[in-house]
């Protein structure tokens, strides 16, 4: 069956008194096993415009959002609306709006990041958990305090703390620097014209709310241990030519997993589901 890709607006909870909701693209048949792909920074749904309708003619019910801050979903007020539990319950909500009790969550970069926070604190919704060139939160808060080789790399993130500052200098050029960014961080040619003419839409209006993920990260910490054990199934998939996060930290989350195993690409950089992307399919579909 040829599947096309469906665009939605699914109500996913309340934040101070105001309804949030999030675009989705969907795609597969109706009754399929539910899968989402969550997205990072700065991308948005079309992150996974190569795994999609791969998914969905492999069975799966495949939900993909741009989360909220990003792109067509809506962007909450204030820095408190991007914290790791209110991004977490936004996955939850999907699920739920999908009328399931489990999905297959998978996410990479700051997507990768929710998905580990909703399998560590609620596996009960998880079936299994695939995440892509980020660490167990616990592992990255330990390399960033402690390595001086991960402190370097995530220099940015000291950076994305400033107010106003960041998303100024964004701006300038028509994204010039996030442009770049994306081109001198992947293999040649990841990122076409066409796609990177996609990629400034999402980003007009949405800067701001974008890096309030990162100011949130460190102003709005969760309550509950990061150290947390995963229970669910996880697969880690790392592009070891990664310039933002070392794969010294890929070994140490699979140690916080009761069932996990990684799997490197000696070639693949930070965007290796679009650098590789049948072989990412494969895996995200068989686990």
């Amino acid at each position: 069956m040829a599947y096309q890709l469906e665009h939605h607006t699914v109500p996913t909870g309340v934040y101070n008194g105001k309804p949030v909701k999030l675009h989705v693209v969907q795609a597969g048949p109706a009754d399929g096993p539910l899968l989402i792909l969550l997205h990072g920074f700065p991308e948005f749904w079309y992150s996974w415009k190569a795994q999609i309708i791969p998914l969905a003619e492999r069975g799966f019910r495949v939900w993909v959002p741009d989360q909220r801050g990003y792109n067509q979903s809506d962007k909450p007020a204030g820095v408190a609306a991007y914290a790791i539990d209110e991004l977490a319950a936004d996955v939850v909500a999907l699920i739920d709006a999908a009328g399931r009790q489990k999905a297959v969550v998978v996410g990479h970069d700051w997507g990768a990041a929710v998905a580990w926070w909703v399998a560590a604190t609620q596996p009960d919704r998880v079936e299994r958990l695939v995440v892509l060139n980020v660490p167990h939160p616990a592992v990255m808060k330990r390399f960033v305090l402690r390595q001086p080789g991960q402190t370097l790399r995530s220099w940015y993130i000291g950076f994305f703390q400033l107010p106003w500052l960041p998303e100024t200098l964004a701006r300038l050029g028509n994204y010039a620097a996030l442009s770049r960014t994306l081109q001198t961080s992947s293999r040649p040619g990841t990122f076409s014209a066409d796609d990177l003419r996609g990629y400034r839409i999402a980003w007009t209006g949405a800067l701001p709310t974008m890096i309030n993920w990162y100011r949130a990260a460190l102003r709005n910490p969760p309550a509950r241990d990061s150290t947390v054990r995963i229970v669910v199934p996880t697969l880690l998939i790392w592009g070891v030519q990664d310039q933002f996060l070392s794969r010294q930290m890929a070994q140490p989350s699979i140690d916080l997993c009761d069932t996990g195993r990684v799997i490197f690409f000696e070639n693949a950089t930070h965007w290796i589901q679009h650098e590789e992307p049948a072989r990412v399919t494969t895996l995200i579909a068989e686990g």
